[in-house]
């Protein structure tokens, strides 16, 4: 079993949440990254935009297969981790660390509500 970090929050489409303030930092899980495998190419949204709960806003591409990676909460992109595009790599080796994927400014915090706690996620994935 996979101890997942307990303060992040989990979306059912494999990305994680870490609040602080009104803006949270994104990524996908180690779950997401172990079934990518080896991540060689991520693209990730402009800074500026807009995006809505569930909405496809980056891609992760790895030796096996691209992949969405969807807003789990709505608002707007502040940063995003130039690192991870330039070095891929850190979504395998540190997917909740330095791999993380972009901020954003939370326009319906109430939507963290409807994201999975550390023991749902790894209900959901079978560990």
């Amino acid at each position: 079993m996979t101890n997942l970090p307990a303060e992040l929050k989990y979306a059912k489409t494999h990305e994680w949440v870490r609040v602080h303030g009104e803006n949270a930092t994104v990524g996908i899980t180690d779950h997401a990254q172990h079934e990518l495998t080896d991540v060689v190419f991520v693209e990730l949204p402009a800074v500026g935009r807009q995006v809505k709960s569930g909405e496809a806003c980056a891609v992760v591409e790895s030796v096996k297969t691209a992949s969405d990676v969807y807003a789990p909460v709505s608002g707007q992109i502040v940063e995003v981790n130039r690192a991870v595009a330039d070095n891929p790599a850190l979504v395998n080796s540190e997917p909740y660390g330095g791999g993380w994927f972009y901020k954003i400014k939370l326009s319906n915090p109430a939507e963290l509500n409807d994201l999975l706690s550390p023991e749902s996620y790894q209900a959901q994935i079978g560990q």
